[in-house]
Formats: structure tokens, C-alpha cells, sequence
């Protein structure tokens, strides 16, 4: 497994779609009330954390961004955004109402509408685009993501089998650190 710097991985707070079941992928939803409480209390785990040398990157999605300027403020002065940290295409099915969808595709697992949306991006091109962005990191940083995006740089990570995705949590106002060289994850949550 290649060694990769220290990180900080971060999901944005919770949106107005998040709330109502939607998806999201490329389209944007605002945060919510609790949104903007789950990236202070992410501001609050990181500005116990020694930030020295680290850079930020968000996706230049909005409610991720929105979150990156929450949980960074006064620790990291700028935030790169890069698309290849924006959450998986959904296709034709962005903006639409989960539940409905897993209905009409007889499933119980909404993962499996990443894999079944009509012009998605699909889980083995999103790998590859997260992998291409931890081989090209320089240095320590913290990511600020989205739920689906964010499981698959960890599991890369982890040197988890794709099959694992389901596996991993999510979170929202949580931040997760790898550590430099090492498959270990610390999970700290306010």
C-alpha cells in the first residue's frame, strides 16, 4: 500500500436535501440549521488538532465549500477546491427523492441506485478519480467531501475491496484522521 500523508476528511453538515431524502450528487442543496452545527462542531474537533503544514481542499460544491469555510476558520487561511473531490455523479437521477427510486428498483440498499443511475457516474470511475487525487497530494491536508466520496477515499485508504463501501460510516459533523503510513483511522466526533 502507498504511504500517504496525514489527513483530515471531513462530510459537509447536513443540507436541506439530506433532511427531505433527496439525492444530491452534483446538484446543490443548502445547509441546514444543523448543517452549520455539525461543521462548527468540526471546527471545534480540528482546532485541537495541530494544523501546522496542512493544506485544505474542498469540493468546489457548494455546501461543501460552505462547510470547508465553517471548520477551517482561523486555522487553515485557504481552501483549494478540486473537482475530483465533489460527490459521485448521479446521472438523471440527481435532485430526485431516494425512497420513490428504491422502490421502483426493488432494493432496500440505497447504494445501489450509485451503481443504477441512468448516466451515473458509478462507483469504479469515482474510485478512480479519488485515487488519482490522493497520488497526486502533496503534503498534509484536510479534505472536505460528501458522504459517498468521502467513504471511497477512505476506503482507498484502508486498502478496503470495493465491495466494502457499504461497510464504511458516514458522518456529518465527524472528523475522520489518517494517520502518515499507516491504515489507521481515528474517528473523532464532537
Amino acid at each position: 500500500m502507498k504511504p500517504y500523508p496525514d489527513l483530515y476528511i471531513l462530510r459537509h453538515g447536513q443540507t436541506e436535501w439530506n433532511a427531505t431524502g433527496r439525492l444530491q450528487g452534483h446538484y446543490d442543496s443548502a445547509l441546514t440549521a444543523l448543517g452549520t452545527a455539525q461543521a462548527t462542531a468540526q471546527h471545534d474537533i480540528l482546532r485541537q488538532r495541530d494544523l501546522t503544514g496542512f493544506r485544505a481542499f474542498s469540493s468546489p460544491q457548494g455546501r461543501a465549500f460552505r462547510t470547508a469555510g465553517i471548520a477551517l476558520s482561523g486555522l487553515i487561511a485557504n481552501i483549494t477546491t478540486d473537482e475530483a473531490l465533489s460527490e459521485i455523479g448521479l446521472g438523471e437521477w440527481a435532485g430526485a427523492e431516494r425512497e420513490p427510486l428504491m422502490t421502483a428498483h426493488g432494493t432496500r440498499d440505497g447504494f445501489a441506485l450509485y451503481e443504477l443511475a441512468p448516466n451515473g457516474e458509478g462507483f469504479a470511475a469515482l474510485q478512480a478519480r479519488c485515487a488519482e487525487f490522493l497520488d497526486r497530494l502533496q503534503g498534509p491536508a484536510v479534505l472536505v467531501t460528501h458522504g459517498i466520496t468521502s467513504r471511497m477515499i477512505r476506503l482507498i485508504l484502508s486498502d478496503q475491496p470495493l465491495s466494502y463501501l457499504p461497510e464504511i460510516g458516514g458522518g456529518q459533523g465527524v472528523v475522520y484522521y489518517f494517520a502518515q503510513g499507516s491504515r489507521k483511522q481515528m474517528k473523532f466526533q464532537a
